[in-house]
């Protein structure tokens, strides 16, 4: 069974990435929390500073915190991946969509009814989407590649069985019509079964007459 493949290298690496850790090169720095993400490195988070040293005409997305949870602003991001069907949210003027699922608010009594849900993680959504974060998504695609997959499966054996079916079913034809043939010249289909050769009986053993 085929994996799913992710649309773009770096995007797991995305995903698993932990951002905003002090920069070792430059930690007595202002700016030095790393929050920048390579696209064509494909390498660590690193900071303001780094970008401009080693990563100067890269491909570079910066990552930013909402309530303690990466985003990523959706100008920079929709341009390199399809982000269709996750949750976007506007945050201090600026449309962003979480990296990752987030931990469920812990709600008293009895769960509020809401009519759009992670299909995932089951979080709640404003609109009508599918997902509430991009890493959810990835999960999504992977499920239905693998259920793609299961039923790939499911038709290929049911065509080896549907051609055995028929393999046999052509066996019994040729056997019938061998059968009929043979009946048109006249032959005997079913040969008698040879005699048994007759032996003789013996007959009464008789002595040699008595010398006198």
């Amino acid at each position: 069974m085929e994996e799913y493949r992710m649309p773009v290298p770096w995007l797991e690496r995305l995903l698993n990435t932990t951002f905003f850790n002090l920069c070792r090169n430059h930690a007595a720095a202002a700016r030095s929390e790393c929050n920048m993400f390579c696209l064509d490195c494909n390498c660590d988070a690193f900071c303001f500073y780094c970008r401009s040293s080693k990563h100067k005409d890269h491909q570079v997305i910066q990552i930013r915190r909402s309530s303690y949870h990466d985003v990523v602003r959706v100008s920079e991001i929709q341009k390199v991946l399809d982000i269709s069907g996750v949750q976007t949210y506007v945050i201090n003027s600026a449309r962003v969509l979480f990296l990752n699922e987030r931990p469920h608010p812990k709600l008293g009594g009895k769960a509020p009814s809401v009519s759009h849900l992670c299909q995932i993680c089951g979080r709640s959504l404003l609109d009508t989407f599918r997902f509430c974060s991009l890493g959810c998504k990835v999960v999504g695609k992977k499920r239905n590649n693998g259920e793609a997959n299961a039923k790939k499966k499911e038709v290929v054996i049911e065509r080896e069985r549907e051609r055995e079916r028929r393999g046999d079913e052509e066996e019994e034809e040729e056997e019938e019509e061998e059968v009929i043939s043979r009946q048109e010249l006249g032959e005997d289909i079913y040969p008698n079964t040879p005699p048994p050769t007759a032996r003789r009986r013996k007959g009464i053993p008789q002595r040699a007459p008595l010398s006198s």
